[in-house]
């Protein structure tokens, strides 16, 4: 939403403003508007960390509802001391009365997640997940200090403290909880932090690929297209990324039943594999399908 205010911080997704600009002119946005500042802190019980890979939007919504007043009040506290001790006029009926106002807030936040980013879920689900295995194979394959010295420039790691370069300031103990990592799509400039209690420590971070986010499917080889038929290369070589068949279906302009069975021809050709994400089944090149389209 903080791409709306301000379309000069939204280079890379301003495909994605253009659509999604007119589905919103009905929706009151002025309450969330109000939390989300150009910069600095945003109260965190309107972005609770997620407790799995696999949540759904209706889970993390019942969070929101979910959080104790008392939260709400010490969050918004903190939030208004960024601003000379007052909050936004719009705020200020959600500090007063949050047991009435954070379910409206959630309410708003569903209605605008149908409109701007459901449409778009697939395509965005698949950068995050590609994001994740990148990022578990550099843990698994070099520990914390490779993965950490590949996140972010903003990010270093020093065998015992991370350091985050941001304007707030201070010192997280993790005390055995942990670290939660969180890849975002849409906050691609710089890294953020969740750190108050009682949220799980968190850092949100640029996910790998955000610039080929809206870009068109590259156009098929011809020589590839001669080999398995114009459409199976066409979506073999869209598959730089994972992506669902409503999502290939979307960008390459075929039936939803058409790329389906295209997929399960090279998926028997070991061209393509599959995987389920939640509710969604993701395809992706193989060793083999990369070759091919490399070829």
């Amino acid at each position: 939403m903080r791409l709306f205010r301000d379309p000069s911080t939204a280079a890379l997704h301003l495909p994605w403003v253009e659509q999604v600009r007119a589905r919103l002119a009905e929706l009151d946005l002025l309450p969330l508007l109000a939390l989300l500042p150009p910069d600095g802190f945003v109260p965190d019980f309107i972005t609770p960390p997620p407790r799995s890979p696999l949540d759904r939007i209706e889970d993390e919504l019942e969070r929101v509802r979910a959080t104790p007043p008392r939260q709400v009040a010490k969050e918004l506290d903190i939030f208004a001391g960024q601003h000379g001790n007052r909050l936004p006029a719009a705020a200020v009926p959600l500090r007063r009365n949050p047991r009435r106002e954070v379910p409206r807030l959630a309410d708003t936040m569903a209605d605008y997640w149908k409109r701007a980013v459901e449409p778009f879920w697939p395509r965005l689900l698949a950068l995050l997940s590609t994001d994740l295995r990148h990022r578990a194979t550099q843990l698994t394959q070099g520990g914390p200090a490779v993965l950490f010295r590949a996140l972010h420039a903003a990010v270093t790691y020093d065998g015992e403290w991370l350091h985050i370069d941001q304007p707030w300031q201070g010192t997280v103990e993790l005390s055995g909880r942990g670290l939660l990592l969180v890849p975002t799509a849409f906050s691609w400039q710089r890294p953020a932090v969740i750190a108050l209690e009682p949220w799980q420590p968190t850092l949100l971070y640029p996910a790998r690929g955000v610039a080929l986010l809206w870009e068109s499917p590259r156009a098929a080889a011809p020589g590839l297209a001669s080999l398995m038929g114009s459409t199976r290369a066409q979506i073999l070589t869209a598959l730089d990324a994972p992506q669902s068949t409503t999502e290939l279906a979307d960008r390459l302009g075929v039936t939803a039943g058409g790329i389906s069975q295209h997929l399960s021809v090279l998926a028997a050709a070991a061209l393509v594999a599959r995987e389920r994400e939640g509710r969604v089944v993701l395809y992706a090149r193989t060793p083999l399908g990369d070759a091919l389209v490399g070829a």
